[in-house]
């Protein structure tokens, strides 16, 4: 799917490589967590300044640094930076989308705030049924400087937000509109072979220099693993096995089970050993750049087409609700930045930091001539 996965901006902040990924091929650690972000220190010192207000409302330093250190983390994740030269850009667009919000959230009918919190609910719930744990995803929030709370909070008012445009906007995609899309992009809706299993990982590496452990100790693994899949093939329950040895932080706690993946997402041997196993079946030991591996098949889905009326992967919405979604968003594209400018203009906005106030006239300047915003000269 490709198309047809886009996910909220709030939600996007927390893009990093699920353990579906990481699992197998870099294995989780748990860094201490620093005793307050350079932002604590900075309100500390400070105060918490307004930075942008407008009729009715007022855009705090906080709530910015809140979204720059969620996209900073985000794109860490990835392993990406943003490079220093583009951090009052990056800024700019993100209180220009903060902005937006709230100009958007002041025409929110009651009808409105009902959908979009409807809409929200409804992402929160996709976003905890893909964490492989409750924990997991906490580290990840704090790591982006937010909490579940501040989350929640984010996408309600984004979902509100787009509700209301899409209204604003007169933006209505017809059934017909979702059968074409889906007829024209047969290749959007292909759903490669997908295998579910668990794993028990035994590390040869140092789990956070990744250098290698010496020949005794990755003997000792060895030896380990070897007893360990013993006792599995004698009949020793697999997922108790591995909540109590596992060296995988991520997936251990769920007896060592991993989402569905498709082939190119795991590490060589790991992929090859998965997807040649039959259902309930274990594998020998499989021997990786990051330790011992054994592996136990849950079932395996063959490739198929999705129908409209399929669920997309990992969620409960339908293929057809998000195509929908993906059209509409492509029609509020082309239609939003004249309405949004306009909305600006009625707001007598006000930008106090002098940097960023000439990033978003850039950015408005851009959006009037319906050209990419480039960064002002300082």
């Amino acid at each position: 799917m490709k198309s047809v996965l886009a996910v909220g901006w709030a939600v996007a902040l927390l893009a990093a490589p699920s353990a579906r990924a990481a699992s197998a091929s870099a294995p989780a650690t748990n860094a201490p967590a620093p005793a307050a972000k350079p932002a604590d220190a900075m309100t500390a010192l400070f105060g918490d300044p307004v930075i942008a207000k407008g009729k009715g409302f007022e855009i705090k330093q906080s709530e910015l640094d809140t979204v720059v250190t969620g996209f900073k983390s985000s794109a860490a994740a990835s392993g990406r930076a943003i490079p220093p030269a583009q951090v009052t850009q990056l800024e700019g667009q993100l209180l220009n989308r903060l902005i937006q919000i709230q100009l958007l959230l002041q025409k929110a009918t009651p009808a409105d705030k009902t959908a979009g919190a409807q809409k929200a609910d409804l992402q929160l719930s996709n976003l905890l049924a893909k964490a492989d744990s409750p924990e997991l995803l906490e580290r990840q929030l704090k790591a982006a400087g937010m909490t579940m709370a501040g989350l929640r909070s984010r996408i309600t008012q984004e979902s509100t937000a787009q509700t209301v445009l899409t209204r604003e906007l007169n933006v209505n995609i017809t059934d017909a509109d979702v059968k074409k899309f889906y007829d024209d992009n047969p290749a959007d809706f292909e759903r490669p072979e997908m295998v579910h299993a668990r794993h028990i990982l035994l590390m040869t590496i140092d789990p956070v220099t990744r250098t290698p452990l010496s020949d005794d100790q990755q003997k000792a693994k060895r030896k380990q693993a070897d007893d360990l899949l013993k006792r599995i093939r004698g009949g020793a329950d697999f997922a108790a096995l591995a909540k109590q040895y596992s060296e995988d932080s991520v997936t251990k706690e769920n007896g060592g089970e991993l989402p569905e993946f498709p082939r190119g997402q795991m590490v060589p041997e790991f992929e090859a050993a998965a997807f040649s196993l039959t259902n309930n079946q274990v594998s020998d030991i499989v021997t990786s750049t990051y330790g011992y591996h054994i592996i136990k098949l849950i079932d395996k889905s063959p490739a198929k087409k999705l129908t409209l009326s399929d669920k997309v992967p990992g969620t409960e919405v339908t293929i057809a609700d998000r195509v929908k979604d993906v059209l509409t968003q492509q029609k509020i594209e082309k239609l939003a930045p004249a309405y949004l400018e306009k909305l600006k203009a009625a707001a007598d906005i006000e930008i106090v930091d002098p940097d960023l106030k000439a990033v978003m006239a850039a950015i408005s300047a851009a959006a009037a001539t319906n050209l990419p915003a480039a960064a002002p000269e300082k």
